[in-house]
């Protein structure tokens, strides 16, 4: 298999361990867009999705999660310094029968989230990385691009609904609702006394 994020491929990304590993992405609010959270590491699909809700939403309330096998997921190769991601994507001759759709995700800054940019229409996922050199490389740097069937996707379904209800109410997972400074306050106080 060849390495993630060689010069000049766009591969899937490995799983990481005996279960497959799921790459977890989060709307925190409704209007915004989708961003990478994290992995899992599930059976399948829909235990990973599960998970994702557990462990993902558990500290803070959101509007949506996905979830996608890390195996569907395609990356563009990593860039360093000023060197823009779509500089090493391949022009390649787009299919005008292409039918599938593909969500693009770009990592803009170091050491932050994979964040979703858009959609496009393509035949596989080199060809989606080229569409979307087209109409989402807008010369901003970028240091890497995923790509990954939206048919892959596991989306919360209006049935999962009811998954969000509670999460408002756990205002107690919530660090400024555990007021750790007047606590800290408080117990110096004792110490001072």
């Amino acid at each position: 298999m060849p390495e993630i994020g060689a010069v000049g491929k766009i591969n899937p990304k490995a799983a990481m361990d005996q279960f497959g590993t799921f790459e977890v992405f989060v709307q925190p609010k409704d209007g915004k867009p989708f961003q990478h959270e994290g992995i899992v590491h599930a059976p399948n699909l829909e235990l990973a999705y599960i998970l994702a809700k557990e462990t993902f939403t558990r500290r803070f309330t959101c509007s949506s999660l996905y979830v996608i096998d890390t195996r569907e997921v395609f990356v563009s190769p990593l860039t360093e310094g000023n060197q823009n991601a779509y500089d090493l994507i391949p022009d390649v001759h787009v299919d005008e029968n292409a039918s599938s759709t593909y969500e693009i995700c770009h990592l803009a800054k170091r050491g932050k989230q994979h964040v979703h940019v858009g959609r496009v229409t393509a035949s596989n996922a080199e060809n989606a990385m080229s569409q979307a050199k087209k109409l989402y490389n807008n010369g901003k740097t970028v240091y890497n691009i995923w790509a990954f069937s939206t048919q892959s996707i596991r989306f919360t379904l209006s049935e999962d609904s009811d998954l969000w209800l509670t999460l408002p109410e756990k205002k107690f997972r919530d660090a400024a609702e555990y007021k750790g400074g007047d606590k800290l306050k408080t117990f110096l106080e004792k110490l001072t006394k």
